[in-house]
């Protein structure tokens, strides 16, 4: 039986591409249910298995952290409900909201970040430690050409001679960001795209969101928002401060610059045809700089 027969079968509507969905095939039905599928002919592992985004849906369901709730699942597919609301990051798309209404949401993504860490871990998952993480990435940015990675070398080393003590390990989303928070208003309404996710140090992730606070930390990309919070002024609505932030800041954007690098190589290799990804090198660069600045001070 098709995907489309299952889901006529289970949900009593048609199939839509969902544009914007980057881990397996993503469609829409009836504006009611999303429905998460393995690609035909592919194994259901990394961003394609979809299974495990459900899983974690189903263990933060009647949490604090809002998430849509999980309707099917079968072996290559399930179905979640269609959560209302906007998910836009202030510093990189176009938008029209308000100074004040960024602001909010982005201080209110810093205490949803803190919940989803006091959540716990999901249960059965084999935690990520800070050397493991540094190791993984490291592997994509050696991956991409010297000539699109200037400094790369130097900021890894630096990272791997000060490797910190892990955490207690949490539910990690992998990439949290406003963009992939839907909102209502000021009203946080469900927190998505959960292909990354993993059990490790809450550090990982708020060293990601951080990067978003600042335009200037995307130069030919980023633009300004006036009154947009700071570093800072996250890591206190976050709540209690957490030790060596600096190189989990500094790990986040050695990060940001490998998957940059990474995308523009697959570019220009003509692996993926995004002319788009031509704007990169001028941030890849910022990136590098910034974090081995953040180590070295």
């Amino acid at each position: 039986m098709s995907l489309a027969d299952q889901v006529r079968e289970h949900l009593g509507g048609e199939l839509e591409v969902l544009p914007g969905g980057h881990s397996g095939l993503t469609y829409s039905v009836e504006g009611k249910y999303v429905v998460k599928a393995v690609p035909p002919g592919q194994k259901p592992v990394g961003r394609n298995d979809v299974l495990r985004q459900a899983r974690v849906l189903r263990a933060l369901a009647g949490s604090a952290v809002p998430v849509p709730r999980v309707i099917v699942t079968d072996e290559t597919w399930f179905a979640m409900e269609f959560a209302e609301g906007e998910a836009i990051e202030p510093v990189l798309d176009k938008h029209a909201l308000t100074p004040e209404l960024a602001r909010t949401r982005m201080l209110e993504a810093a205490r949803l970040l803190r919940l989803l860490h006091d959540a716990g871990p999901v249960p059965g998952e084999p935690p990520a430690t800070a050397a493991s993480e540094l190791e993984r990435w490291s592997r994509t940015m050696h991956a991409v050409p010297a000539e699109l990675r200037p400094g790369a070398e130097d900021l890894l080393r630096l990272l791997a001679d000060t490797v910190p003590d892990d955490l207690p390990p949490v539910l990690v989303h992998g990439d949290f960001r406003l963009g992939n928070v839907l909102f209502a208003g000021p009203r946080a309404t469900a927190v998505v795209d959960w292909e990354i996710w993993s059990t490790g140090d809450p550090r990982t992730d708020l060293g990601w969101f951080l990067l978003f606070a600042d335009h200037g930390n995307f130069p030919a990309l980023g633009v300004p928002v006036p009154g947009l919070p700071s570093e800072a002024d996250l890591l206190d609505a976050y709540g209690d401060p957490l030790p060596d932030m600096a190189w989990f800041r500094a790990l986040g954007r050695m990060k940001m610059a490998a998957i940059m690098g990474h995308n523009l190589r697959r570019h220009r290799e003509g692996k993926h045809h995004d002319p788009d990804q031509e704007r990169l090198p001028p941030t890849i660069a910022a990136m590098i700089r910034s974090a081995v600045a953040i180590l070295r001070s």
